[in-house]
């Protein structure tokens, strides 16, 4: 295969500002400087003509540039912000869901380089870099592979709730989005290094493949010590190289789908590779607005019961009263939760997968959801638990590559090939263009 060209969407909004840098054309006609596109009855009026898409091409890829105003980063997390953005490629303007929205066309390569430098810093080790090359390719071009195929579907209902899951399938007119719902792409915003172009040249081509299939490569920032599987957080589809795993070396791992060993496990703070506070792995693997979350290994988080009620109602559009308890219905081979009752006075139902609990249980995202409650401050009048308190594991989901643990592998002398067997069993490197 030749290297593919992969569709990025950056943004939705009903007006998009834009500067493009160098000579661009949208069909035969040539433009530069700042730009204004506006929604008007469900199309795209752009320099006082109404179309239904737009494309900018420039007229050298290696030197044009297009900057993109006010793009939001980190959607719903606490480190949510805007910032302008500046892209390589072509700029293709679409309406979707009422809205427009700003895509991003570009090279595997060039799109991986971004990639590597708005994930983690540019500065990581170069091993790291290589190995975050390689499953940052293989998630795509597996992603591109899926487009193909029927869409999954993404929720269950369950036990008075529903369980629910986010995939790739919600992007229709693009490949994937630029934020955390994908991979972070940021363009070339983010100051990329010689050792990040080395990575991806020096890894050209390859991907992680498991029977002859490229690979699913999932990562997360923090795994907490253990290794999900697929179906804790998606659909139920078993993947052999996304499996049961400790974050050591040759230990074992209690049994964290029962509560017993769940708790201990999240209580305590077992030796892991990502079990660390050295503030020079930190700052190779974060960027600087990464760096403002503190407890990546144990966390923990406290609740009013009105804040608690009040949260649950709001995030979850339904009411369910004053909580009674939060109870753990199934957890996955890490501790994470994905399935949880919600006991309230006004209605009682299991929620899950494991996004969606974090999602319930939080403002933004709460880091994971490996937790444990406890009901702290005695009852209120009406006998409901006062506080409540969440102790918890890990940063994201948890399945396949531990970004903070495959850092300090990195840093320990291990080479990408090690890191990627490591957190991939029985996938092997395969090349699948020059």
């Amino acid at each position: 295969m030749n290297e593919p060209r992969v569709q990025v969407g950056i943004l939705s909004r009903e007006r998009i500002d834009f500067v493009l840098h160098g000579s661009y054309h949208a069909d035969t006609i040539p433009v530069s400087g700042r730009q204004t596109a506006i929604l008007d009855q469900g199309r795209i009026r752009w320099g006082g003509t109404l179309c239904d898409e737009l494309l900018f091409t420039p007229d050298d890829e290696a030197t044009d540039a297009f900057d993109l105003l006010q793009v939001t980063i980190g959607i719903g997390f606490h480190w949510e912000r805007h910032e302008d953005q500046r892209f390589r490629g072509a700029l293709r303007l679409l309406v979707e869901d009422g809205r427009l929205t700003a895509v991003n066309i570009v090279p595997v390569e060039a799109y991986l380089t971004s990639v590597i430098s708005s994930e983690m810093s540019a500065t990581a080790s170069p091993e790291l870099l290589k190995a975050h090359a390689v499953i940052s390719r293989s998630w795509l071009l597996a992603n591109l592979q899926h487009k193909t195929a029927a869409p999954l579907p993404t929720h269950e209902d369950v036990e008075g709730g529903r369980l629910v899951w986010y995939e790739r399938d919600a992007h229709t007119r693009f490949d994937v989005c630029a934020d955390d719902h994908c991979q972070r792409y940021q363009g070339i915003t983010r100051a990329s290094t010689d050792a990040v172009r080395q990575a991806v040249a020096a890894t050209r081509g390859q991907v992680l493949a498991y029977e002859g299939r490229i690979c699913d490569a999932r990562f997360s920032k923090c795994c907490g010590g253990a290794l999900e599987e697929f179906a804790t957080c998606w659909a139920d589809t078993s993947h052999p190289y996304l499996r049961r795993k400790r974050d050591w070396t040759s230990a074992g791992l209690p049994d964290l789908t029962q509560e017993a060993e769940a708790e201990r496990w999240i209580r305590s703070a077992p030796d892991a590779f990502c079990h660390t506070t050295d503030a020079h792995i930190l700052r190779q693997v974060l960027n600087n607005y990464d760096q403002e979350t503190t407890d990546y290994y144990r966390w923990r988080v406290e609740y009013t019961q009105e804040e608690l009620a009040d949260l649950v109602r709001r995030r979850s559009g339904t009411d369910y009263g004053g909580i009674v308890d939060l109870v753990p219905v199934a957890r996955g081979t890490s501790g994470r939760l994905w399935k949880l009752r919600i006991v309230g006075t006004k209605r009682t139902a299991v929620i899950g997968k494991e996004l969606e609990i974090r999602r319930t249980l939080s403002p933004t995202h709460l880091y994971s959801s490996a937790f444990v409650v406890d009901k702290t401050g005695g009852c209120t009048p009406e006998g409901l638990p006062r506080r409540f308190v969440l102790t918890g594991a890990g940063w994201g989901h948890g399945v396949g590559l531990c970004q903070i643990g495959a850092a300090v592998m990195g840093e320990q002398g291990y080479a990408y090939d090690a890191i990627l067997r490591h957190y991939y069993p029985g996938a092997t490197l395969e090349k699948k263009y020059e």
